[in-house]
C-alpha cells in the first residue's frame, strides 16, 4: 500500500535522489534547493510524494502560470511501478488545478525519453505536434 502527500521542502534530499537514480530525468541548476522552495512557496500543495513502506517511492511537480498547469518530473522507482501510483499522482495533481479553476496541463517528455512517452499516451495525454518550445537563457549558463 502506498500513501500520497503534499511535498514539503523536507523532501528535498530524497527527491533529489529520486531523481538522480531514474533514467530520462535531468537535473539542472533549476532544481536547486532555493529554486524548489519558491517552487513550492509559489503552488502550495500541488506537489506530492509517495511513500510506501517508509520509502519514499515517488514524486511528481506541479505549478501553474493562473492559466495553465504544468508537471513536472513525475517518477517512479521502478520496484513500485506498475502499481498505480504514477496514475495516482498524476490524479492529485489534476485535481488540485481543477480546484484552482485550471482544466488544461502541459508537461515536457525528452524525445529519448520513450518510456514516458508511452506512459503518457496511455493515460490519454495528447502529443502536440503543432507547436516548438524554445528556450532562452538569460545567464547564458547552460545548465540553467
Amino acid at each position: 500500500m502506498f500513501n500520497i502527500r503534499v511535498m514539503t521542502l523536507d523532501d528535498y534530499d530524497a527527491v533529489m535522489d529520486l531523481m538522480r537514480k531514474t533514467p530520462g530525468i535531468s537535473l539542472r541548476d533549476a532544481d536547486s534547493r532555493e529554486s524548489t522552495s519558491r517552487y513550492l512557496q509559489r503552488n502550495p500543495d500541488m506537489s506530492f510524494v509517495v511513500e510506501i513502506d517508509g520509502t519514499l517511492g515517488g514524486c511528481v511537480m506541479c505549478g501553474h502560470d493562473g492559466r495553465r498547469g504544468y508537471l513536472q518530473h513525475l517518477l517512479v522507482l521502478p520496484d513500485y511501478r506498475g502499481q498505480g501510483i504514477a496514475h495516482a499522482l498524476v490524479d492529485r495533481c489534476l485535481s488540485s488545478l481543477e480546484g484552482q479553476g485550471i482544466v488544461k496541463c502541459h508537461l515536457d517528455v525528452f524525445k529519448t525519453n520513450e518510456a514516458a512517452a508511452r506512459f503518457w499516451q496511455r493515460q490519454g495525454w495528447q502529443l502536440r505536434e503543432d507547436i516548438d518550445r524554445y528556450s532562452f537563457i538569460r545567464s547564458g549558463n547552460g545548465n540553467a
